[in-house]
């Protein structure tokens, strides 16, 4: 909701006390929303676009990720696959993943000498190479890096966790501010014309009132992954049996190698380690035809990935993250003798780690399949339309030659209630914690140097 509402005098609560913490509700809200909304539009933009990856990625590469279904046609066996992708881009081969339909091509990634990693796409019926790209290079990654703003390094992605925290900020003032108080207009109507500013107040605040509990649901699911909340949270939760795969918890020898180092994987496995296969003079590699064959039986998902051991002691580990939460699983298999060492599905995860992955996975809009896109989407679409609306207001409002802040109550005392919520939030989110602090103390020297101008 906006971070710049008009002080109306039907807006205004009638006692003094009543007014001074609207005023002071209104400038934290004014505050929050100069920080968010140009994040807000950008996130709503890259996240509404990755709400239809696969779609979208299938469209712009679809050279390289649709092939011509052959009825009745074997497929290709994946060594072959290998060694077609290795001709066309040498170097070592570290992951395949199987075609996920009929459509769909496999997909060999290579790590050359340099270290650089490529993705081979090949035709999964005949091994025909279609192309390549390199490893998280098509449209729909560099969208997702757009996203968390990974291009920008981890000062720029620790923005996203503050912004994550002054939304939730943003939508409280902001439902405070809408609340009705006895008014009727202005509520849940659009009242005037675009040329009018209380078209553009009374567009934002009814959209407000409306998206304010998604724009906290999408804060809340997608700070796991945020750089310093996510990953704290992630290791406590791994600290115990309250988010930690189960699985993990079992007397097999482990390589000290996180299986988040060889790709993504699902936030309860951020900290989980991949297992040592039993090496052994004179033992043979079962193959990776073998540990196909052996997945297949054990049943994962159509479309799975599985990672090559390139040691003695490492081994295949086959993962999939559908749609389909129920269906996420890593298995590891031993190298020389195929037998599972671990094998880990989303049943495995503790409570909170359950809870997360279904937050996670709704905000990907993959939980109720179509719907859950388009739902977000709009939702996205709103949030744009929050912020557009939000900044017309603001210009139409402002004073020449000045920000427009909202002006301070005349009892500051009423801003102790404030600051003990912010303080709160501070503990949860120990860097929009400190965001908060930061402006606390430019508010405060802004005031004092008006106030010394005014003298």
């Amino acid at each position: 909701m906006s971070d710049l509402m008009a002080v109306r005098t039907g807006d205004l609560p009638r006692s003094a006390s009543a007014n001074d913490l609207y005023r002071a509700v209104w400038r934290w809200h004014f505050y929050a929303g100069l920080f968010v909304l140009p994040f807000l539009i950008s996130l709503s933009i890259t996240g509404g676009l990755y709400l239809f990856r696969d779609e979208i990625d299938t469209f712009v590469h679809a050279d390289l990720k649709r092939v011509v279904a052959e009825d009745g046609a074997d497929l290709a066996a994946p060594s072959r696959l290998v060694a077609a992708a290795l001709d066309a881009v040498p170097g070592t081969a570290v992951k395949y993943t199987q075609n996920a339909g009929p459509t769909s091509s496999a997909e060999i990634t290579v790590k050359s000498a340099g270290g650089e990693k490529r993705v081979v796409y090949l035709d999964p019926y005949d091994a025909r190479v279609l192309g390549s790209l390199p490893d998280q290079g098509t449209i729909m990654w560099t969208v997702r890096h757009l996203h968390s703003l990974r291009f920008f390094g981890p000062v720029a992605r620790g923005l996203i966790e503050i912004t994550a925290g002054w939304s939730i900020l943003l939508v409280v003032t902001g439902l405070y501010l809408w609340w009705p108080r006895g008014r009727k207009e202005g509520v849940v109507t659009v009242r005037g014309t675009p040329k009018k500013r209380v078209f553009w107040r009374d567009l934002h605040a009814v959209a407000g009132s409306m998206l304010g509990v998604f724009i906290v649901f999408l804060a809340v699911t997608g700070m796991p992954w945020s750089q310093v909340w996510g990953g704290k949270v992630n290791e406590w939760a791994n600290g115990s049996n309250f988010g930690y795969p189960s699985g993990v918890r079992v007397d097999v020898p482990m390589s000290g190698q996180r299986l988040s180092d060889e790709g993504p994987v699902g936030w309860s496995l951020q900290q989980a380690e991949v297992p040592l296969s039993g090496a052994t003079p004179f033992r043979t590699p079962i193959g990776l035809d073998r540990a196909v064959a052996v997945f297949d039986t054990l049943g994962l998902y159509r479309g799975y990935s599985v990672n090559l051991p390139t040691r003695p002691t490492g081994v295949y580990t086959g993962s999939v993250y559908p749609d389909d939460l129920t269906q996420q699983r890593v298995v590891h298999l031993d190298q020389y003798t195929g037998e599972p060492l671990l094998d880990m599905s989303y049943a495995d995860y503790g409570p909170l780690g359950r809870s997360l992955e279904w937050g996670i996975n709704v905000h990907l809009g993959q939980e109720f399949g179509w719907f859950n896109q388009w739902f977000l989407a709009a939702v996205c679409v709103g949030n744009v339309a929050l912020a557009v609306s939000a900044g017309v207001m603001w210009w139409k409002r402002r004073p020449s030659r000045s920000m427009g802040v909202p002006p301070l109550p005349k009892d500051t005392s009423v801003f102790r209630g404030l600051l003990v919520l912010l303080a709160i939030g501070g503990v949860l989110f120990p860097l929009v914690g400190a965001s908060l602090l930061v402006m606390l103390l430019l508010d405060w020297t802004m005031t004092r140097l008006r106030a010394r101008r005014a003298a």
